[in-house]
């Protein structure tokens, strides 16, 4: 018995011995990418790097943002799907690649459930509906009856053809009964200076992307597309407050990695992101912004996609939206 006893004792100080080697198993032993498929200086952007930089120090590698801008982030879902599920080559998934894309193009060559392994979701934001302060029609109402005065004549920026800031102004014009132009750029950062410019009157903008340039005054934030005000812009209502219940057009941000990503490396990075996210200045910068109720298991993640698709596919069935339109 005491041979026995000793043998087991052993047996468990060898494991808990192993146990920091084992650990460290699940993460890739080289250098990482977050693919981000937008430009720099948008809302996927600055979250991405926010989280690489806490991730650098806590896995002691560097973690980097690339960026594979293009066909509103469809780009860099499409690459990271091919890449090798070794962990070493994430993506910063968004609305777009992953809830609106499977609907508005048909010809996709991801599946955004069987293609990709869900790790954390980031971040929940509004988006704003943002005009250069200079303009008259400054609320809801007036631009409702600017866009009636002038049908087809008042330009809404967006990210691109089938983003989220797209697909936020169509849900705006089959709500309100109204013709507004519809301008897509290559990322947000593009809209912004354009909004600045005067190029363009408004934009249902990422809150992420839009923050910055509201509080320094260059940009006005006229209402917010989430069923609760959030808690940065406690001053700016929300379009269900204007008159328009249920309406409801997020930008999410999530981390996932390639399809056949080990499931020990994916809850590893599960359980890490969610502790960046915990922290007290990641939890200021990303108020900042105005994203919220990020974290949770990979199970929630998956979930959340899967009912973002569904709601999505909706909108665009019933307002029969185009990504070129």
């Amino acid at each position: 018995m005491q041979r026995r006893t000793l043998l087991q004792a052993t047996a468990a100080s060898a494991a808990a011995l192993a146990a920091p080697g084992l650990l460290a198993q699940t993460l890739p032993s080289g250098p990482i990418r977050i693919i981000v498929g937008f430009p720099p200086g948008g809302g996927t952007d600055a979250l991405a790097r926010i989280v690489a930089a806490k991730l650098t120090q806590m896995w002691n590698t560097q973690v980097i943002v690339e960026t594979k801008a293009g066909v509103a982030g469809v780009l860099a879902a499409d690459y990271t799907a091919t890449q090798p599920a070794d962990g070493t080559t994430l993506l910063m998934a968004h609305i777009n690649s992953h809830a609106l894309a499977p609907s508005l193009q048909p010809k996709l060559k991801y599946d955004p459930i069987n293609d990709f392994t869900p790790i954390t979701l980031v971040g929940v934001t509004p988006n704003l509906l943002v005009c250069n302060p200079s303009q008259p029609a400054r609320t809801v109402p007036d631009i409702v009856a600017l866009c009636k005065a002038k049908p087809g004549q008042i330009g809404f920026g967006s990210a691109g053809s089938g983003s989220a800031q797209h697909l936020a102004l169509e849900l705006f014009k089959q709500r309100a009964g109204v013709n507004a132009i519809h301008v897509p750029y290559k990322g947000s950062a593009p809209v912004i200076t354009d909004l600045i410019g005067g190029q363009i009157q408004y934009a249902f903008e990422t809150m992420t992307a839009a923050t910055p340039h509201v509080k320094g005054g260059r940009l006005m934030a006229i209402a917010q597309t989430r069923a609760k005000r959030a808690q940065s812009y406690p001053d700016v209502p929300t379009m269900a407050e204007l008159g328009y219940p249920g309406f409801e057009a997020t930008t999410w941000y999530g981390l996932v990695g390639p399809g056949k990503l080990p499931a020990a490396m994916a809850q590893r990075m599960n359980e890490d992101v969610n502790k960046v996210l915990a922290m007290p200045d990641v939890q200021t910068s990303l108020a900042q912004y105005g994203a919220e109720d990020g974290g949770g298991s990979r199970e929630r993640f998956t979930e959340f996609i899967k009912s973002e698709i569904a709601q999505w596919r909706k909108v665009v069935k019933e307002g029969n939206v185009k990504p070129d339109a």
